[in-house]
């Protein structure tokens, strides 16, 4: 069984940190991701995708990513059922990063947003305690 996904697309929303009752961080955010082809005649349409991330990979994506941001996210895609208050069942899709990557440089991020983020930096689950000692941009090697 396969179950992989792999995207490039702009942070809708700047990542909101918070935390389960367990204290585990957790951060839900949307990214838009232009289709590669434009029918003829109309307008590029572009599609918005729901990711969560968790524990370390929350906390980093909190650190170094704003709204507009170019962000790379490797993972898998789960479903879940619900039911709404309305007393409606529902199914939502969600893709689980696992594996978030700096796509753009510090300067075209700046100017994407007002803050920076550092180029060829990758988070992956497997290496937490490289970013958590990472206080400020000052800090980076770049």
């Amino acid at each position: 069984m396969l179950n992989v996904i792999a995207l490039v697309g702009r942070l809708v929303a700047d990542p909101e940190l918070r935390r389960t009752p367990n204290d585990v961080p957790v951060v839900r955010f949307s990214v838009a991701v232009p289709r590669s082809y434009v029918r003829q005649g109309e307008e590029r349409q572009t599609d918005f995708f729901d990711v969560v991330s968790w524990r370390g990979a929350a906390e980093f994506i909190c650190n170094y990513f704003k709204k507009g941001n170019l962000i790379g996210i490797d993972g898998s895609i789960q479903t879940r059922t619900y039911v709404g208050a309305d007393g409606i069942k529902r199914k939502v899709f969600e893709i689980i990063a696992n594996n978030i990557h700096f796509v753009e440089s510090k300067a075209a991020s700046q100017e994407s947003s007002s803050s920076g983020s550092p180029s060829n930096e990758v988070y992956s689950n497997g290496n937490e305690s490289d970013f958590n000692s990472r206080t400020n941009d000052d800090d980076l090697p770049f």
